[in-house]
């Protein structure tokens, strides 16, 4: 905790020190606003993630000026094994990198109080404050000793992750079920330290509604999960042991699993997390409040990475508030430029969330590993998702699928 007794006020406070909002915090403060970064947590601390860093991640981290350092620690991968419930498998080209979000997390962390942002933890959101015209003009925050602290501020960023708690206390919530759970655990294994070079997504019928995963670290570890991605809150309902059940099952089917829990040594227990998809279940702000990150749903459904548009949500809210402040704009101004960038996001989602299919029937995994191994040009589409210049949604639509099955002919 290194905030001064006297400063309860600062003119951006940013409750939440994740991908979001250490982004934001850090493009606010360089711009040279007064922000003030809260987190329940003392950092460095744990996050149940996959830490896969696709390619929108890297580009936000660019923007940052924090990817050198961040490839430096990371295990850096140049291609995503995908197999199916057949046993399949295609090796699809893509620019990827892992990094436990311990370490990712504490690096923009660091980037935001390097660039004059404060910092005070742990601390944990109560309840806005108000003033009295009805506008978020800051927050009550609890601290460690049971005492609470407001803190007034020009503007507030809810960056508390996929939790319903903080949104049902800003009046934000929408819906209070996430669209997603998944399950993670990190494990040491020499042995196969240098057998897996690329992120392992594994789709099978008994993981239907999600997939699962083994990407390596660094120092021979690897995050190895099951996902479940049925979206609009269907999947919250399913008990962690059945969640469980997945990850066995998931030990059980595939060899590369069964091996690294086998012979590894687990370096913790397995911990599970919520995730929001979509760009749904929460108002993106309210009068002096903006919403960013995983608790607007800035995870993609299909996959459930979120990461990449996480720290694109935390600039857009940064750049409305600089840009509003530099034009002596109206909130109202700012509120609708920041959810303008939202809403030109939303296509990307709503294809996510149409290719998400594949999760739900696996065997469309297998038709199309079965067209890729045969077809250079799908190979490279593919990859052309993972680098965000072609749309997922098509490739598993109606239309998609027919293609997928007619005669290969010259796409090879």
């Amino acid at each position: 905790m290194t905030l001064s007794a006297a400063s309860n006020t600062c003119e951006v406070l940013v409750i939440g020190a994740g991908p979001a909002g250490s982004a934001c915090a850090q493009a606010l403060a360089g711009a040279g606003l007064d922000v003030l970064l809260v987190d329940q947590h003392a950092f460095p601390r744990d996050k149940t993630c996959g830490d896969g860093l696709i390619p929108d991640a890297q580009r936000a981290l660019s923007r940052l000026g924090l990817l050198d350092a961040v490839l430096a620690r990371a295990r850096v991968a140049t291609h995503v094994g995908c197999v199916g419930p057949g046993g399949g498998r295609v090796e699809l080209p893509a620019r990827l990198a892992v990094l436990p979000r311990r370490e990712l997390d504490e690096l923009l962390r660091r980037e935001a109080v390097a660039h004059g942002a404060r910092w005070l933890a742990p601390a944990r959101f109560e309840a806005p404050l108000f003033d009295a015209d009805g506008r978020v003009a800051g927050a009550r925050l609890a601290l460690p000793d049971g005492s609470s602290r407001a803190l007034r501020a020009r503007w507030t960023v809810l960056a508390t992750g996929a939790a319903a708690g903080p949104l049902l206390a800003a009046g934000v919530c929408e819906r209070r079920l996430p669209s997603g759970i998944a399950l993670r655990g990190y494990v040491r294994s020499e042995a196969l330290a240098g057998g897996v070079a690329g992120l392992e997504v594994v789709w099978h019928r008994a993981l239907r509604g999600g997939y699962g995963w083994i990407f390596p670290c660094r120092d021979g570890v690897f995050n190895i999960g099951v996902g479940l991605t049925r979206g609009r809150g269907a999947a919250a309902a399913l008990p962690e042991a059945n969640l469980r059940g997945l990850f066995d099952a998931f030990v059980r089917l595939h060899p590369t699993a069964r091996e690294l829990m086998a012979t590894g040594q687990s370096l913790g227990p397995l911990k599970g997390a919520p995730l929001r998809c979509s760009l749904e279940g929460a108002r993106w702000s309210r009068p002096g409040l903006l919403v960013a990150g995983e608790a607007a749903g800035s995870t993609y459904l299909l996959t459930g990475e979120g990461i990449g548009k996480a720290l694109e949500a935390g600039l857009l809210a940064a750049q409305a508030i600089a840009e509003g402040r530099e034009a002596r704009a109206p909130d109202g101004a700012v509120r609708a430029r920041y959810e303008a960038g939202l809403h030109a996001l939303k296509p990307r989602f709503a294809a996510y969330e149409q290719a998400n299919r594949i999760n739900e029937h696996p065997w469309l995994a297998d038709l199309v590993i079965w067209r890729a191994r045969r077809s250079r040009r799908l190979v490279r589409q593919l990859g052309e998702v993972l680098e965000e210049s072609r749309s997922p949604g098509p490739l598993v639509s109606a239309g998609g699928l027919l293609q997928l099955l007619l005669p290969l002919g010259g796409s090879s």
